[in-house]
């Protein structure tokens, strides 16, 4: 069957939305480029910062940019819309308000999955931006589905991380961070893990030995792939 065409809303950052794209043509079965899921990419590294505007309470509002993306996207043809970008999940009201298509939502996605492997009551820790606890959405989403969410307890330094990643691209010194965050989780109790930053994505590899990620990359990965080729089940998505 052809798949269906799917609209990014990227550029936050560049690279995670290469690698988006990288992850979704690894996952795609294909025998040839016609196989291969038809995307329209938002490559926009002006959205505001989401740091800026949700830790630093400063700066432009990013969901005015990302609705009028969205908004584009859809007149291109786009038949649902996916942002590879955790925290910007912040913003998915005002992207499901301002487009008539299903918004693939990672973060459902990766919350579902991790309730499916620790059932209720398990513990799952998250390494990501400091303003996903400011805002909550995961802990929301874990709270809904019965889990127990454990934060770092050294925040600033993945935040430190994160804009080195975006300044410079991963190094040792990135990597070393997000492994003593895995660590850290994994001690008191969360060996399953959220690798919820694009930025961290692109060191995943990185986690505590004693630590098992779970990507939320690759989550919006495998919601993009049931969205292009028309699986029933799609928890994440909504319209």
């Amino acid at each position: 069957m052809t798949p269906k065409r799917i609209g990014i809303l990227g550029g936050m950052g560049p690279e995670a939305t290469v690698l988006l794209m990288q992850r979704l043509i690894a996952a795609t079965p294909a025998r040839d480029d016609a196989d291969h899921v038809p995307l329209l990419v938002d490559m926009n590294p002006q959205v505001p910062s989401r740091i800026a505007r949700l830790i630093e309470g400063r700066g432009e509002d990013p969901g005015p940019v990302l609705a009028e993306m969205a908004r584009r996207l859809e007149a291109g043809g786009a038949t649902a819309l996916a942002m590879p970008c955790n925290t910007a999940h912040h913003y998915a009201p005002q992207i499901r308000a301002a487009a008539s298509v299903p918004f693939i939502d990672m973060i459902a996605l990766s919350v579902g999955h991790a309730a499916r492997l620790v059932g209720p009551g398990g513990k799952v820790g998250l390494l990501g931006s400091p303003a996903l606890r400011k805002i909550g959405i995961f802990d929301r989403a874990c709270a809904e589905a019965g889990l127990t969410l454990l934060h770092p307890q050294d925040e600033d330094a993945l935040l430190a991380a994160i804009r080195a990643i975006k300044a410079r691209g991963p190094d040792a010194d990135s990597r070393a961070t997000l492994r003593a965050a895995s660590a850290d989780l994994a001690g008191r109790g969360a060996a399953l893990q959220f690798v919820a930053c694009t930025e961290f994505s692109l060191i995943a590899g990185s986690l505590a030995p004693e630590a098992e990620g779970i990507d939320t990359l690759d989550l919006l990965v495998e919601g993009i792939r049931d969205a292009a080729f028309g699986a029933r089940n799609q928890a994440g998505t909504a319209a």
